[in-house]
């Protein structure tokens, strides 16, 4: 059996001298993960009058309201391909560099792990899967999505560590490493809320730094459970 004390002690031991590539790795999982805030769209104050003055008009109304409705659209497909094929993989090769810093001297390379040629199409399959069946039981309830986001919490971490897995095998291998610990997993996140609350003092920065801690930590549990759930 785990406890927190033992995986927090393990991940600020093994930061302390991997502390800044972590941090880098994490980093880039956020930009990625946060992608979808770099569409914006832009109007030249020069324009402003025009363009409301336009907008008084019902065809010139019905043409802005179909331009976004259209852009809206498409910012959200190209969100969610993104999230598919780039940020999906990328969560893979995150944590793979995080299993590799428990254990060594952690290896920017490995964020590379999840496009491997071999394997991509797997990982994608994988972790679209973990993602829709877990909207899907959040759709009926809340707490059924909750539990199963932590049922499935270590996909992207047996991915990691066993490239080419079939996503089935994959996903059924992450509900039974958790069975008996998601409630101890729950307890875990929520030890992290004093850290978070105060990096949300600093207008969000501070969790960046936070995250390398949190990441570590739960490579760590992937570890463990591992250990007492052998394949």
């Amino acid at each position: 059996m785990w406890t927190r004390k033992e995986l927090k002690d393990r991940a600020k031991a093994v930061l302390k001298t991997t502390y800044w590539k972590a941090f880098l790795a994490s980093l880039i999982l956020t930009m990625v993960g946060g992608g979808g805030s770099f569409f914006s769209f832009d109007l030249d104050s020069g324009d402003l009058g025009d363009s409301i003055f336009q907008a008084a008009r019902p065809e010139a109304l019905a043409g802005i309201i179909v331009l976004a409705v259209g852009a809206a659209l498409t910012a959200a497909v190209v969100g969610i391909l993104i999230s598919v094929f780039v940020g999906g993989p990328l969560e893979v090769g995150v944590q793979k560099f995080f299993l590799g810093n428990q254990q060594e001297a952690g290896n920017l390379n490995d964020l590379g792990g999840g496009f491997a040629k071999e394997s991509y199409l797997k990982v994608v399959t994988a972790m679209f899967l973990r993602s829709l069946y877990i909207l899907l039981w959040s759709l009926l309830f809340v707490i059924p999505g909750i539990v199963m986001g932590y049922a499935y919490q270590m996909v992207p971490y047996i991915l990691a560590d066993n490239p080419g897995m079939d996503s089935k095998e994959a996903l059924a291998r992450s509900r039974a490493m958790t069975e008996g610990h998601k409630w101890n997993m729950f307890v875990l996140d929520l030890s992290f809320l004093g850290w978070a609350f105060l990096g949300l003092l600093t207008f969000g920065i501070g969790i960046l730094f936070l995250m390398p801690y949190v990441l570590s930590t739960r490579a760590e549990l992937y570890l463990r459970l591992k250990r007492s759930n052998p394949a």
